[in-house]
């Protein structure tokens, strides 16, 4: 009668186990921003499952793309639409979404939509965040 000793399987698990809990947060790169709250529903992913381009405006007014190594680093206004040109020139089909701190100003918002629509993006959406309900 043959065994199978699963010990040694259970050990690899929870070794594996530890170390995804101790890399997911840091998998998480961008920058801090407090969302603006808004019950709306979510985008529906476009045809070919692609990452969307997600540009950043801080509390500060300044541009962050999440595109390469320096995601944490402000960009200037001319390299955020070469950039974003560079990328749509690739993958036409590619969204854009703007991360918008709440306590920017909103003109500051608007100005970024523009660029980017200069850039050649079709459309631009906004992300925020779900309001927190009450336990009502």
């Amino acid at each position: 009668m043959a065994e199978i000793n699963v010990v040694p399987y259970i050990d690899v698990m929870l070794v594996l186990l530890i170390i995804f809990m101790i890399t997911a947060p840091m998998l998480t790169q961008g920058v801090k921003v407090d969302l603006p709250q808004a019950s709306a529903n979510p985008v529906d992913p476009n045809e070919d499952d692609s990452e969307p381009l997600v540009v950043t405006v801080d509390g500060d007014g300044l541009y962050y793309l999440a595109v390469g190594d320096k995601q944490d680093q402000p960009i200037e206004t001319e390299q955020l639409q070469a950039k974003v040109a560079a990328v749509l020139g690739r993958s036409p089909k590619t969204e854009v979404m703007v991360r918008g701190d709440s306590t920017v100003n909103y003109g500051r918002v608007v100005e970024l939509m523009a660029l980017l629509q200069q850039a050649g993006a079709p459309s631009v959406g906004l992300i925020t965040q779900q309001p927190e309900q009450d336990g009502n």
